[in-house]
């Protein structure tokens, strides 16, 4: 029997009520902490306002978050397999959802080594950065497909 189910039903988690994004809204939830979804609307729509003074207004704003998540999104990721008393990395792609969580991980995680006043203002430099490329979710995103190249040898054990 198969450990995956097949067809698996996702959440529909609705819209953020300013900007009306259904991804916007899984980002409030993933910054969400112990249940305080007000506090992760703030932090989140700070992080557009540094956008929207960067950008102008609120349409341009979040055409550059959707940009700025796009750049971050992993093509290809490594997994392991043990295969005859070795572990190998296998290169796999990635799926849209593991791709989308990926994404909106790696997101938190470079904003919350950055050295901003608060998290808002991190995750608005970190979205900034993400645009023009750089910053250290995007970082992440170039060290996972290096990683992945230099393991394409091990391809053909991808079954």
């Amino acid at each position: 029997m198969p450990r995956k189910k097949k067809n698996i039903i996702r959440r529909d988690v609705g819209v953020d009520p300013i900007y009306q994004s259904e991804l916007l809204q899984r980002f409030i939830n993933i910054v969400m902490w112990r249940g305080k979804k007000n506090v992760a609307r703030k932090i989140v729509y700070d992080a557009l306002d540094v956008l929207e003074q960067k950008f102008g207004n609120k349409e341009k704003a979040l055409s550059a978050f959707h940009k700025a998540f796009n750049n971050i999104v992993p093509l290809i990721e490594v997994r392991s397999r043990r295969v005859g008393g070795s572990v190998y990395q296998i290169p796999r792609e990635v799926g849209e959802a593991r791709g989308r969580s990926l994404t909106l991980r790696w997101l938190i995680e470079a904003a919350a080594e950055r050295s901003d006043k608060s998290m808002g203002l991190r995750i608005g430099s970190e979205l900034l950065d993400a645009y023009e490329e750089r910053g250290g979710a995007f970082k992440k995103k170039l060290d996972v497909h290096k990683m992945a190249e230099a393991n394409r040898a091990f391809s053909h054990y991808a079954w």
